[in-house]
């Protein structure tokens, strides 16, 4: 079998792409694998193939499922340098658990004065970010399936600044500056509060890894397998991992109560909202009636 390879400005990346196998047992990878062969450069993760009306070419599908037939041609669109999700999750978690540090044993670097002995408040904050993204870098490397491979590299920064700026930088800088003791909501110096706070965050993050967990064992290690997730949290909502997470960082706002932890989780639990109405939607699409039509996205019997 052999097909015509163009890129999407109409020039020709190949005239002729042999590819060893026939019509009915061909595959996308094997595509793939030819023009790597011709092109070192172009590795598998790096091609975007479209056929027809820019249908998608799908790794581990069959030409036959798109109607390929000898002699089509197919359009080849380069995505760039890429890198896998799993280096990207742990670079954007890296950021906090060393910032943090910096800030609160190394305070005469970023601030003027004298060092002033650390708050309650400056302490926990400090145990409870770091334990949480400490937890976030376990789950991606044990937990975590991944249903895309790859990005583009030059999205890294972009999607570490959420975590380096607004919970490394941005929060760091305001709580652990000599003297503070809670900000615009004064933080929480009653030890009773403070304890019922940190059991709220720790019900929150033991509630999240579960929820992962689930996740994880709905999709066998190397596939795309989509399943219905149930049990705890999911019967109740298609996210329950962003509910509790948001609850986890609601905690830590009330004990710190300076306006850099609101701001850092109203902006988390903004982007969770919109991220668990996509899936939401995206389930009820795809298993129509089959999904669950009591389940709300993220928050239980509200939204």
């Amino acid at each position: 079998m052999h097909l015509t390879v163009k890129k999407r400005s109409g020039s020709a990346l190949v005239e002729k792409l042999v590819l060893s196998k026939d019509e009915k047992s061909a595959t996308v990878d094997d595509v793939c694998a030819a023009i790597h062969k011709q092109f070192p450069k172009y590795d598998p993760t790096r091609q975007r193939l479209t056929f027809g009306e820019k249908v998608v070419l799908e790794r581990g599908n069959l030409l036959s499922k798109y109607s390929i037939k000898d002699g089509d041609t197919i359009v080849f669109k380069d995505l760039g340098l890429q890198v896998s999700w799993r280096t990207v999750f742990l670079a954007e978690y890296f950021g906090p658990i060393w910032i943090h540090p910096l800030f609160y044993f190394f305070p005469q670097i970023f601030y003027r004065g004298a060092p002033a002995p650390h708050s309650t408040i400056q302490s926990v904050t400090l145990i409870l970010t770091v334990l949480h993204f400490l937890k976030r870098e376990y789950e991606t490397v044990f937990v975590h399936r991944f249903s895309a491979e790859t990005m583009p590299i030059m999205n890294l920064p972009k999607n570490c600044t959420h975590y380096w700026l607004f919970s490394g930088l941005f929060l760091a800088y305001f709580t652990y500056q000599p003297g503070f003791n809670g900000g615009i909501t004064k933080g929480v110096h009653s030890q009773v509060a403070l304890y019922a706070l940190i059991g709220l965050w720790a019900f929150s993050e033991v509630s999240n890894y579960l929820n992962h967990v689930t996740l994880m064992n709905l999709r066998p290690e190397g596939s795309k397998v989509r399943k219905i997730p149930h049990g705890y949290g999911f019967d109740l909502v298609s996210c329950p991992n962003y509910f509790f997470e948001c609850l986890g960082w609601l905690a830590v706002s009330i004990i710190n109560g300076s306006g850099a932890s609101w701001l850092f989780t109203a902006i988390s639990t903004y982007t969770m909202y919109n991220w668990a109405v996509k899936k939401h939607l995206r389930y009820k699409k795809e298993f129509g009636p089959a999904y669950p039509r009591s389940r709300k996205a993220m928050f239980p019997f509200i939204a």
